[in-house]
């Protein structure tokens, strides 16, 4: 059988949950042994991906990227149950929090995530900041930004500093924004504890090309890296969630999916580096907005993920593959990795 032909029939097997009930594979997990932790992972943002209009370019084969990095691991759903918008989704996905315990509650509701709650943070904490390289390279400026409290965006880089203490609070209230003063956007404190915040990098060209520098310098380091991609969201505002150009973002990001994978074979690290794309909030139906959009997706070749869960599950997958002792988290995350049963609380 060749290659291609092999490559096919894992894409069709791979297919069949997500048309159809999108469920995931219950018992994956379960028939494969825990492998050494993953040198690197990179978490790539499709802002905005409405799961469903995926799954109708999955059947047309117009993401043949994602598929062939789901064909070695799972496609699975992600569901939202908060606030669908930017800030409120890449805060749960990076932290693993509901928005009580960071304070970002809506792209309007908003306070910087508490020092030290990012998966770069954790990261950086666990391996020590000279033996991992933690990166984030950003489309959009505002939503996934950095901005002091009443002050504008300070630069695309944070200058790494020791971690100050831990803040003494483990749930928070939403910001107080008397007289209209920004109260600091969500990754303010992040920026500092990281070794590159690059914001506002804006369309997919700009984001691939940075990311795919980045990679050329520290990619034969350990490293975790964030690439946010802006599409398809601003198409969709633009022009709707059915248009033409919603889909061609899309089929772009996935372009971009394929060439960040050939860098990595380039650099020789591609066996040793797991890739999760997901996605902050869906679309609604055919509209230009988001206001009840909580349908999107998470693609990996990570053979462990074996379940659907929602936006907050994703923080501490990642964590627990880097080897994370998620138990010694505190406050406790309020996700469960995707890679065993989630057994949810008895109240």
């Amino acid at each position: 059988m060749t290659r291609r032909i092999m490559l096919a029939l894992a894409v069709a097997v791979i297919a069949l949950p997500i048309v159809s009930s999108y469920a995931g594979r219950s018992s994956h997990a379960a028939a494969v042994a825990q492998p050494q932790a993953p040198r690197n992972i990179i978490l790539i943002g499709w802002d905005g991906c409405q799961r469903n209009h995926l799954k109708e370019m999955i059947a047309r084969g117009e993401v043949p990227n994602l598929m062939a990095l789901a064909a070695n691991g799972n496609l699975v759903a992600i569901d939202v149950t908060r606030t669908t918008d930017t800030k409120a989704g890449w805060a749960q996905i990076l932290t693993g929090y509901e928005p009580e315990v960071t304070g970002v509650f809506s792209n309007g509701r908003f306070q910087p995530v508490p020092e030290g709650y990012t998966v770069f943070e954790r990261l950086e904490k666990f391996f020590g900041p000279d033996n991992i390289y933690t990166a984030a390279v950003i489309g959009k400026l505002h939503h996934v930004g950095s901005a002091p409290p009443g002050g504008a965006p300070v630069g695309p880089t944070g200058n790494r500093q020791p971690l100050r203490p831990r803040l003494q609070r483990a749930r928070v209230q939403a910001p107080q924004q008397a007289g209209g003063r920004m109260p600091g956007e969500p990754y303010y404190l992040t920026k500092s504890n990281m070794d590159l915040f690059q914001e506002g990098l804006g369309v997919a060209d700009n984001v691939g090309a940075r990311a795919l520098e980045v990679l050329d310098q520290h990619g034969r380091d350990r490293f975790f890296m964030f690439i946010h991609f802006a599409e398809p969201d601003h198409p969709g505002h633009a022009h709707g969630e059915n248009s033409q150009a919603y889909t061609d973002s899309v089929r772009h990001d996935d372009e971009w999916l394929g060439r960040i994978q050939a860098k990595l074979a380039e650099l020789g690290v591609r066996d040793q580096t797991l890739i999760y794309v997901t996605a902050d909030h869906g679309f609604d139906e055919g509209m230009t907005s988001h206001g009840d959009a909580p349908y999107v997706f998470l693609a990996t070749d990570d053979p462990l993920v074996m379940r659907r869960g929602l936006r907050e599950d994703v923080a501490p997958t990642i964590l627990w593959r880097f080897g994370v002792d998620l138990s010694a988290i505190d406050p406790p995350l309020d996700g469960h990795p995707l890679t065993e049963p989630y057994k949810p609380p008895m109240w």
